[in-house]
């Protein structure tokens, strides 16, 4: 009987939690009212609403990649990359934007940093697990 290494189970963990707090913007699709806790956008204009409820759709994308990378090892790194893109393009352009501030829950901004440092932890242990692999071996 094997084990699985602590730091397998960490991997996995990490992606798990991230994927699954990652998919939860997408049900401002059937209550758009959870815009207000989220992002500090109550009643917002057509396009607004249609725009932000695209963003749900898009981060449920992203967080079933990343929970498939719990199962799937060759997927994680490329899930990995493209959560930590995500959200630190959020977070700069939320930053970078002082009107953008005010409304913005400081929850989403502890999750999204925490999710980049957890997923750059399974990205480094991905990247040098590959590296350690005998040439001609699969991931």
């Amino acid at each position: 009987m094997s084990s699985t290494p602590p730091g397998e189970i960490a991997a996995r963990a990490a992606l798990a939690v991230t994927g699954l707090v990652t998919t939860l913007p997408v049900f401002a699709l059937v209550n758009p009212s959870m815009l207000g806790s989220t992002y500090g956008v109550t009643d917002p204009d057509p396009m607004v609403l249609a725009l932000l409820q695209h963003r749900g759709v898009l981060q449920l994308l992203l967080g079933a990649a990343l929970l498939w990378a719990v199962l799937s090892p060759p997927v994680r790194l490329a899930a990995c990359l493209a959560a930590i893109l995500a959200k630190a393009a959020f977070l700069g352009l939320t930053f970078l934007n002082p009107a953008a501030r005010p409304g913005l829950s400081t929850v989403s901004i502890v999750f999204d940093l925490g999710s980049i440092a957890l997923l750059a932890f399974v990205a480094v242990r991905e990247t040098t697990a590959r590296r350690a692999q005998p040439a001609g071996t699969a991931a």
